[in-house]
């Protein structure tokens, strides 16, 4: 069982303002497997007033310190990799071989990354007269959620660390054992007291109190559009930068030509990775009007061979939903979906045969659905499928882009340059052309509801640093005419 009991700030572990705890539920056997603490605003205003002051020595430090401080960091990461994967397969149900070559490496290459970035950003240069800066924006409030949890932890985290900010974390109390050992690690690698402090609670409660802190200087959020609204009115209160990371419905354009069969099989699988509980999963698949009954067959043959079983098996592809809540948010869904009209062609409701203990669910494949049906339109965050015909190119890509989300889109197609044509038109921060995946040397982010700001590499690093512009930096040419002022009464 494990037992986390303590937060860490200003560098120590210390006891929480109340008694609250959450139960930790594995979600392949519904049994519990430890506590949390759960903190309030109290424990905010302790961790924020530790970044506060660490930030004035934090801030100042130079790019090389920052640069040996994440390289501890990584020395660090990896030293703990295997028991990072295993808390994340235990708490949100990922299957260990997942875990091992997927949530916990993406963490580390987070940290790397963020390291060849601050190495390689232009922090200043001159502009006319002027001297144009960047630097740390202050204190950061990072809220992360727990289908990639590790993930989202250090993608905030590296680059705060890179710019020179101090931050307060809030993972999520769904997963939140796997931040217990990334704050171990900060802890390992020296990260000076009060850079870094981890206050575990609710949304409505820790997260609503470190969105609304006036001494918060910007809140990087990843999680549900509905969680970003919140997030967004608070920090306006106190008019703080806001970088959000939010749900998604991406758009799948298979192309009618020579490549149709393979990646129709393909990313009908692939949607399914992490049992379909990623905010960029591919889950409306787009396919010329007349192939549907091929493209159904060739989905549900290959989501029916999809191995569903206990993530602590090594031949697991698909372990179970995350909660109770979710595995029946996902049947109500389907419920809609057989509803409002479309045609279920294999999986559906209730649990995949043998698995009646856990919040597993079948790889799900409805064909001929129209996209204004809710299972088109909402996020769903499991193995659904809804395949949407369509009648020529431009009819694809108005499908695709009608939708309030912008998180991601994919286009496949045997022509790259076909591929790319039609990407170009979508309307989504990442458009994936014949299968490629994540890149995390570019930028990661939505548009419309799916957020705003960038993560990822410098871009990522960009989101926690200010501008300034120090005016009359450089004395003027007199040649030149003065130093550029516009006098507006003339």
């Amino acid at each position: 069982m494990y037992k986390a009991d303590k937060f860490y700030i200003n560098g120590e572990w210390v006891s929480p303002s109340t008694n609250d705890e959450c139960e930790v539920i594995n979600p392949a056997t519904e049994e519990v497997i430890g506590t949390v603490a759960m903190g309030n605003e109290n424990d905010v205003n302790n961790a924020v007033a530790a970044a506060k002051k660490a930030f004035e020595t934090f801030s100042k430090t130079s790019i090389e310190e920052r640069m040996a401080l994440l390289d501890r960091i990584i020395a660090a990461y990896k030293a703990k990799m295997e028991k990072i994967a295993a808390c994340v397969s235990q708490e949100m149900g990922a299957p260990i071989s997942m875990s091992n070559a997927a949530q916990a490496p993406a963490g580390l290459g987070h940290l790397l990354f963020a390291k060849t970035a601050v190495e390689k950003f232009k922090f200043s240069e001159e502009v006319g007269t002027s001297h144009v800066v960047r630097e740390p924006i202050g204190v950061c409030g990072l809220i992360t959620p727990w289908n990639w949890p590790v993930n989202q932890i250090t993608a905030k985290v590296g680059p705060a660390i890179a710019a020179g900010c101090t931050m307060v974390l809030k993972p999520s109390e769904i997963a939140p054992f796997n931040a217990i050992v990334f704050t171990e690690i900060m802890h390992e690698a020296g990260t000076p007291p009060g850079v870094f402090n981890l206050v575990n609670g609710y949304g409505p409660t820790v997260g609503v109190a470190m969105s609304s802190h006036p001494d918060v200087d910007m809140m990087s959020f990843t999680g549900s559009t509905r969680a970003g609204v919140s997030v967004a009115e608070e920090s306006a209160k106190t008019i703080k930068r806001v970088c959000q990371e939010l749900g998604g419905k991406s758009a799948n354009i298979i192309v009618d030509d020579e490549s149709f069969v393979e990646s129709v099989a393909r990313d009908a699988v692939g949607m399914c990775l992490n049992t379909g509980q990623s905010c960029n999963a591919a889950t409306r698949m787009l396919v010329p009007a007349s192939r549907m009954d091929e493209a159904a067959e060739v989905a549900s043959q290959a989501m029916e061979a999809i191995v569903v079983g206990n993530p602590e098996n090594e031949d697991t592809q698909v372990g179970p939903l995350v909660s109770e809540l979710q595995f029946n948010k996902v049947q109500a869904l389907i419920q809609k979906g057989i509803d409002e009209g479309a045609d279920l062609k294999t999986g559906g409701l209730g649990k995949p045969e043998g698995l009646e203990k856990g919040y597993f669910v079948k790889p799900t494949v409805f064909a001929n659905v129209k996209n204004d049906m809710t299972i088109a339109k909402e996020e769903i965050f499991g193995p659904v499928l809804s395949l949407i015909p369509y009648e020529d190119d431009a009819d694809a890509v108005k499908i695709a882009n009608d939708t309030v989300y912008g998180l991601s889109a994919y286009v496949s197609a045997a022509s790259l340059d076909k591929a790319k044509e039609i990407g170009s038109q979508l309307r989504a921060g990442n458009v994936h052309l014949n299968g490629a995946g994540l890149d995390i040397n570019a930028p990661f982010g939505g548009y419309k509801q799916s957020g705003n700001g960038r993560e990822f590499s410098g871009w990522g690093l960009e989101e926690f640093l200010e501008t300034k512009a120090l005016l009359g930096f450089t004395p003027p040419d007199a040649d030149a005419g003065g130093g550029g002022f516009i006098d507006f009464d003339e």
